[in-house]
């Protein structure tokens, strides 16, 4: 059940129907039966799946809080995130594993696939469940007792597919509060998922038109073709972005409709200064996640230069591998790895010759940099993190290996005159992606400085009213769907 279908808008009535009637003590049973019915909509068996990881979780945080030895505690915690992981190695990475590993040992002669689809949302849920585990075990959050609270954390539907992967201490506590029908919050969070399928139905599935035709077809553009290759690349980091955002958006706005607040999980990477600034920006749950339950404990940078560039490259490799069982996503992570490193290393020599021309008493005069000057730095800046950061979404987007490294050799080769037929789009739908995008942007390059929600709840009933009708109407006559197309899922769905 997409969030960009009939039926989510149907159910979601439902749910806000039934929460808002229903008495506190029933909430949370309704949220939970509708989750459940949620996920299984997809593939009702993997709800057991869920359930087996929501209730060894929940046992786990149990015997942690009851173990009186750090010892006991550490064997449980360490139970939990070895079942939890041993579930995710067997469902999403057991193929990629024994390819790799036949073809090392040709002798061995195991199963090369099984037989199972891959469990949507399961890197979500999972990282949310251990992440609760973990917490328990550092006296970061009090034991949850309420299985049904509990299992409601692990499985609230908003964001249950494709996060944001909530901690804990911001989203359970949130369950055990009245939640009461809110106007400001049922009209913010309609909004917001009014702005989520805009970006999804209107850019993101828009963009994927052109991207998947080329990404897809690639023999077709290796004759001079890489101003093709260029546009399709330069797209679909816009596609994921509006995508992956949309969902989030999305998520945020029907939580926040029932009263409850998620975390942000995107705030404008694309105006990112480096590609350490990026990942403060992209995928905010998962940056955090992986910072507090991985890079710190490998020491993250209080063990000298050296160790923290190791724990970089091995904290963005597992993220890679996170997103995919595939050499292509482990070798995205490993290329922003080395850009963090390649930045860490500037900012060294930099900051060491700042302090050598701090010695010789030779400041830098910050008052003979204009603002023009300074307004063209941080641009140069913006274009070429973008720039890096598209260089490594080839490797994301590319369906293997080979096709990463063919669109890279062919990116400069050009010659091939442009046809509209070889880019999948026409005309018409060219000119709004084009507009749509440079308008969203633009919107968002004000929104750094000036909050479009506090201006526009300035404004007279009669010019919100307009926008938001506008935004209705956008999603209405601009958006990708209906008769001959082919509904492009959430990028995220996959992982």
């Amino acid at each position: 059940m997409s969030f960009t279908s009939i039926k989510f808008l149907i159910f979601f009535t439902v749910i806000c129907f039934g929460y808002f009637l229903l008495k506190k003590k029933y909430k949370i049973y309704w949220l939970l039966l509708g989750s459940y019915f949620f996920y299984m909509s997809w593939n009702p068996k993997y709800a057991l799946l869920m359930l087996f990881s929501t209730v060894v979780t929940y046992l786990s945080g149990i015997l942690i809080s009851r173990s009186k030895s750090k010892g006991e505690k550490k064997l449980w915690v360490a139970l939990s995130v070895i079942i939890n992981l041993l579930i995710l190695a067997i469902f999403k990475y057991y193929s990629f594993i024994i390819d790799n590993l036949s073809s090392i040992f040709t002798f061995i002669n195991l199963p090369k696939t099984l037989n199972v689809l891959l469990p949507v949302g399961i890197s979500f849920y999972t990282f949310q469940a251990l992440s609760y585990t973990i917490d328990v075990y550092r006296n970061d959050v009090e034991v949850e007792k309420n299985f049904a609270r509990y299992a409601l954390f692990v499985s609230f539907f908003p964001q249950l597919v494709a996060g944001p992967i909530e901690k804990s201490k911001d989203l359970l506590k949130q369950f055990k509060q009245e939640h009461k029908f809110n106007w400001d919050n049922f009209k913010y969070g309609l909004i917001l998922m009014g702005i989520g399928f805009f970006y999804k139905l209107v850019l993101a599935d828009r963009a994927a038109l052109v991207v998947n035709q080329v990404y897809n077809n690639l023999q077709d553009y290796t004759n001079g073709g890489g101003l093709y290759l260029i546009i399709a690349t330069v797209l679909f980091a816009f596609q994921i972005y509006f995508d992956f955002n949309a969902y989030s958006i999305i998520a945020k706005g029907s939580a926040r409709v029932l009263g409850y607040e998620l975390t942000t999980n995107f705030n404008k990477p694309y105006f990112a200064t480096s590609v350490k600034d990026f990942w403060r920006r992209w995928h905010i749950s998962l940056s955090s996640w992986f910072k507090e339950y991985l890079y710190f404990p490998l020491g993250g940078s209080r063990k000298g230069f050296f160790r923290t560039q190791i724990n970089l490259l091995i904290v963005f490799l597992v993220s890679g591998l996170w997103h995919g069982a595939a050499w292509t996503f482990v070798v995205w992570g490993i290329i922003h790895g080395i850009y963090q490193i390649i930045e860490n290393i500037f900012r060294k020599i930099a900051s060491s010759a700042n302090k050598n021309a701090e010695m010789n008493n030779s400041k830098l005069d910050k008052e003979s940099c204009s603002k023009l000057m300074n307004i063209a730095i941080k641009g140069t800046k913006m274009l070429a993190t973008f720039i890096a950061v598209d260089f490594a979404w080839i490797f994301f987007r590319a369906n293997s290996m080979q096709d990463a490294f063919t669109v890279i050799t062919h990116l400069f080769d050009f010659g091939a005159p442009l046809n509209k037929s070889l880019l999948g789009i026409d005309l018409s739908n060219a000119v709004v992606l084009a507009f749509t995008l440079l308008v969203t942007f633009m919107l968002e390059a004000i929104s750094t400085k000036h909050s479009l929600r506090v201006w526009l709840n300035k404004r007279n009933i009669v010019i919100r009213w307009t926008i938001y009708y506008l935004i209705i109407f956008s999603i209405i006559i601009f958006g990708i769907y209906g008769p001959g197309y082919s509904a492009q899922e959430f990028i995220y769905f996959q992982f």
